[in-house]
């Protein structure tokens, strides 16, 4: 009996792995550790406010913060020896958003047929083609792609797409994989890109394998409903239940960074060897005091007060 449960548990979850488009529950179950609102497709929707904030975050600050929680692998800028890097439609522009996903593959028959089956069954708009991933998106949405790098006949949008795509959600793309008429593109207000290149060329011989599922982006794994941020140094993927976090710890970096320009502008501290000769409890209160007369924080008092103490928590938890 008990052997004949662990078959059936072991085959729902095969069937339920093979949808198409992810269902809402399954993206819920992906994304379980997210407590806060969600898209009618069971994404987590980090706030506004809290996208807007990020931009102002250097990568850095936000990489540091990812690491910190364990979160290791969340970077990628495809930089190395053997790689073309990123190529952006508008390098001076930062986007954030919400992560809708698509996975490309290359064309095989049987797969695809599959494929349009089973959307059928599950009630996507078929059949599925380069256009499924675009259907899912919404206001502030940043729609992800991997297409495997694939160059010539591997471009998944031109510039009537990506009105399409700026149309639904305000933002652009990431494509591990190239786009078609760049000049085009560029001239969408506020539609922005980061892609692998592109090529006169219109797509063929792929097909969409799913939507709204874990993909692989170089060397980060993206979940539906991670906010990125994407800046000319790269892209980082943040787990939507980390997003206040990393915000708020940046923004609480600059502040600091902020301070210790303030004290060496005004020589309030002897600097040697690449420290201010003041003891540690002294330039804390200094600090402290700095902040409560700081004129435009960039969170709220309570918002910075929970960051603090969430801090010293895991500090002394770590000792402990």
């Amino acid at each position: 009996m008990i052997l004949a449960v662990a078959f059936l548990m072991i085959g729902s979850t095969y069937i339920n792995a093979q949808n198409v488009v992810w269902p809402k529950q399954n993206i819920k179950d992906l994304t379980m550790e997210w407590e806060g609102e969600r898209t009618p497709d069971g994404r987590p929707k980090v706030s506004d406010d809290l996208l807007e904030r990020l931009k102002a975050l250097s990568m850095e600050e936000v990489w540091s913060s990812l690491r910190n929680r364990g979160y290791l692998n969340q970077f990628e800028n495809f930089a190395s020896t053997y790689q073309n890097g990123w190529e952006i439609l508008h390098p001076e522009q930062v986007m954030t958003g919400r992560v809708v996903t698509a996975q490309f593959m290359p064309l095989r028959e049987d797969l695809n047929n599959y494929v349009q089956r089973q959307a059928e069954s599950e009630g996507t708009k078929t059949p599925v083609t380069n256009y499924a991933p675009i259907i899912k998106l919404m206001n502030g949405d940043v729609y992800v792609a991997d297409a495997y790098g694939k160059m010539v006949e591997g471009t998944l949008i031109g510039d009537n797409l990506g009105n399409a795509i700026y149309k639904a959600s305000n933002r652009g793309v990431i494509f591990n994989g190239s786009v078609r008429d760049v000049e085009g593109l560029s001239k969408i207000e506020g539609f922005n890109a980061w892609i692998r290149g592109s090529d006169p060329s219109a797509i063929k011989q792929m097909m969409v394998a799913s939507v709204n599922g874990p993909i692989r982006i170089g060397r980060v794994t993206v979940l539906p409903g991670d906010v990125v941020l994407a800046k000319t140094t790269g892209v980082a993927f943040i787990p939507p239940h980390l997003v206040q976090e990393v915000v708020i710890a940046g923004e609480y970096t600059a502040l600091r960074d902020e301070f210790n320009r303030y004290c060496m502008e005004t020589n309030k501290y002897e600097y040697v060897n690449e420290a201010f000769v003041v003891e540690k409890e002294v330039f804390e209160q200094d600090f402290q005091s700095w902040l409560s007369d700081y004129p435009d924080l960039p969170m709220a008092k309570e918002e910075l007060e929970e960051f603090l103490e969430a801090r010293e928590a895991r500090r002394q938890a770590r000792e402990n």
